[in-house]
């Protein structure tokens, strides 16, 4: 049974040198304030692993492939870096990664549409993640209307950032614009739209999130704002078929007992929850590979 991680974030050399002189120099406030930060405890919140460092990682914890994606930059020439960095990184594995292209559509007319053009002829797979409200534009501006229609004609996925209006508060923490989404969903109904962290639970705030099929969910970051019976309770209300097993890697999910990304204790969590042997192997390869493949589709 192959293992994908969906929700995997990994960042160019000139990145990870110095995060955030970076994020500084490129007016990127807010991937300084979330990524580079320390917990109470003096810990990083997360690592900043090379490509050979996370291939190293996976190949330890039994991980088979991972989904690259962009961070939600607030300036479109962060995007292109990212974007050019996912390229490379799929042209040397394509065996073992795969990528969504980073995008905001505040750059110049045209640019969006174009550099989502240029994301799949280099090989990416979908868009995201994606986060309007931390990027500077609206659910309901023009421009991201043209990339989801796009994305939808193109079969690629659209990952969107999601909170939890009742979960634990961190820097920089938005609300998730529930009904914003749902009309995301019903808009482009040929586009599939993957809402991380559990999609924020909306589906427990929106029970008619559950007749829109397009819209699926992943599990990135579970530990760090859900207890374990999360994996039973949300695959039970929303059906095996519709959650995709991310881990917000290189986040550090276990931050009092680890003190690196690791998959170990995650996978161990999903394999003690009493999901059954069909859920778990749609949750944990199959789900990610049919909604990469283009194949799910309404």
């Amino acid at each position: 049974m192959p293992i994908v991680d969906c929700h995997v974030h990994l960042y160019p050399p000139e990145v990870n040198g110095d995060p955030a002189g970076w994020a500084a120099a490129h007016r990127e406030p807010r991937f300084s304030a979330l990524c580079t930060r320390r917990r109470r405890n003096g810990r990083p919140v997360q690592t900043f692993p090379t490509v050979d460092g996370l291939l190293s990682d996976m190949d330890t914890d039994g991980i088979d492939r991972a989904v690259l994606l962009g961070w939600y930059w607030e300036n479109p020439a962060s995007c292109v870096v990212q974007n050019r960095f996912f390229a490379e990184c799929v042209r040397s594995h394509p065996d073992r990664l795969a990528a969504f292209a980073a995008l905001n559509v505040l750059g110049a007319p045209g640019w969006a549409l174009e550099e989502v053009r240029r994301a799949r002829e280099d090989g990416l797979v979908g868009l995201g993640e994606i986060f309007p409200a931390a990027q500077g534009f609206g659910t309901g501006d023009a421009a991201f209307a043209e990339v989801l229609a796009m994305a939808g004609d193109l079969r690629m996925p659209v990952n969107l950032h999601a909170t939890d209006p009742a979960g634990r508060p961190y820097p920089g923490m938005l609300p998730t614009p529930d009904a914003e989404f749902l009309q995301l969903a019903r808009g482009h109904p040929s586009t599939v739209f993957i809402l991380a962290h559990w999609g924020g639970m909306l589906p427990y705030r929106e029970p008619q999130a559950l007749s829109l099929e397009n819209l699926v969910y992943d599990t990135a970051a579970s530990p760090l704002s859900y207890d374990p019976a999360a994996w039973s309770r949300f695959i039970g209300a929303v059906g095996p078929t519709r959650v995709l097993f991310g881990s917000d890697y290189p986040l550090i999910l276990y931050p009092k007992a680890e003190t690196k990304p690791s998959w170990s204790r995650l996978l161990a969590e999903v394999r003690g929850a009493g999901l059954g042997d069909v859920a778990l192997r749609q949750l944990l390869g199959k789900n990610t590979l049919r909604v990469i493949d283009g194949t799910q589709r309404v």
